[in-house]
């Protein structure tokens, strides 16, 4: 269904001018392509780019539901169609690995430069469906646009230095950062470029507060909440881990493993290449646990928190209206019961009444078998077979001590995509559930 006429009326200013700021943008780009002398070709293009973003600022500014620019129903359709914890999860995955591989064409300025352009004239399109509106639009949810872009624009920057850096160590030549090594003091270099940062950001933060409200609401009543109710923004990563985890886990267990991690890793690093430059090439293996790691196991389950998670933390499309109504009827089920009675077809062992505690212990561990007996080879058997297999120059370079730690805090971070696979294919709740003493994995 297209946007109605009154919401395209209030939006059209926004839109109007969203497309403007996009020309004169792209004009600047060809301003300092032409002041350079070179890349004429892509001139042009702006050039021509930036007179069509003007059109659309013109048509949007009509405020009219015939002529905003706005993304085909057919195609909004499709895009809820195809949305999913799934195809969300593997097509992040999926654009992960595209940008891995083919590092070297995606930081090319021009190329990036396309895809900036690409995501700013979807996202424009997009602006023009209320549902999408409604939830980007969101004072709440704007910071989290403004991530997206800035983790993008910085994770581009960073790994252009690092393909300039590999193709000039490949020549024998030294990075680029050592080209000027040049010692910067404190005072006044330092303080005086922090200051200046300061200054700019509390104007930011002032021009924000006055254009954008504030996204206040109704004093907390204990009879009424939010539905959905969401943590901050920073904590919607470790709700969605909700989902698969029980909280002592996803709540406490993995976020105290992340800060173990990374202060371990000064004293598990073996690879003394890489430090005070950036390179990728050197560091594969670090930089690809990282990325994935932050990425995919963090900013994307953020990202997914906010924008596709509505009531009752069902999952919604970009497009779909969140209605709270909506249902999805989950039948998860934990191993313990897809081992005894899914397989064996028998009911799970049970103590009889008044056993002894000896009794109930040996009960409960004979009904959780098949789960410990996963886990202990998961953690205890997988680290050693690695180590003779994939990892047998890692170990051979870390020590026994250092590769252990390394290899668990490894593959501790894997359980969460692993469990996430296991609940989308097999409806698995928990691997270990043990309610007697609320122990659940």
């Amino acid at each position: 269904m297209h946007s109605n006429g009154l919401f395209l009326q209030d939006v059209a200013g926004f839109l109007g001018s969203y497309y403007i700021s996009v020309a004169i943008m792209n004009a600047v780009a060809a301003f300092v392509l032409w002041q350079s002398k070179k890349q004429v070709g892509w001139v042009v293009c702006w050039l021509v780019f930036s007179g069509v973003m003007l059109v659309l600022a013109s048509l949007a500014l009509s405020g009219s539901a015939e002529l905003v620019p706005a993304l085909p129903p057919m195609v909004r359709n499709l895009v809820n169609a195809l949305s999913g914890p799934v195809n969300y999860t593997l097509g992040t995955t999926a654009l992960f690995s595209m940008l891995f591989i083919l590092r070297k064409f995606f930081v090319q300025p021009m190329v990036a430069w396309t895809i900036l352009n690409a995501m700013l004239v979807i996202m424009g399109l997009s602006m023009a469906d209320e549902n999408f509106a409604s939830i980007v639009m969101k004072p709440d949810n704007v910071p989290i646009v403004g991530l997206v872009f800035l983790l993008a624009f910085f994770t581009w920057l960073a790994t252009s230095q690092a393909v300039v850096n590999d193709e000039r160590i490949k020549q024998g030549l030294p990075p680029m950062e050592k080209l000027n090594d040049e010692k910067v003091l404190v005072w006044p270099d330092l303080v005086y470029t922090e200051l200046i940062c300061m200054v700019a950001v509390s104007a930011l933060l002032l021009v924000w507060a006055i254009f954008l409200q504030a996204p206040l609401e109704e004093p907390a009543s204990s009879v009424k909440t939010p539905n959905p109710s969401k943590a901050p923004w920073y904590f919607l990563g470790l709700q969605e881990m909700l989902v698969y985890f029980d909280p002592w886990y996803a709540g406490v267990v993995l976020p105290s493993l992340v800060v173990f991690g990374l202060m371990a890793l000064p004293y598990i690093d073996f690879n003394k290449k890489g430090n005070g430059y950036y390179s990728i090439e050197e560091r594969k293996f670090s930089y690809l646990v990282y990325q994935f790691g932050f990425f995919e196991l963090w900013i994307t389950l953020i990202i997914l928190g906010t924008f596709l998670r509505g009531p009752n933390w069902n999952f919604f499309g970009p497009f779909e209206y969140w209605s709270p109504y909506k249902v999805e009827v989950l039948n998860n089920v934990d191993l313990p019961q897809m081992f005894w009675v899914g397989l064996f077809d028998r009911p799970l062992p049970l103590a009889p009444a008044g056993a002894s505690v000896l009794t109930q212990v040996g009960t409960i561990l004979l009904r959780e078998a098949p789960g410990l007996v996963v886990m202990g080879a998961y953690l205890l058997l997988l680290p050693p077979l690695l180590a003779v297999t994939v990892f047998r120059k890692f170990y051979a370079q870390m020590g026994f001590i250092r590769y252990m730690v390394m290899s668990n805090l490894m593959l501790l971070m894997f359980t969460l995509p692993l469990k996430m696979v296991l609940r989308w294919t097999l409806n698995l709740k928990y691997i270990i559930s043990i309610p007697e003493i609320s122990l659940n994995f």
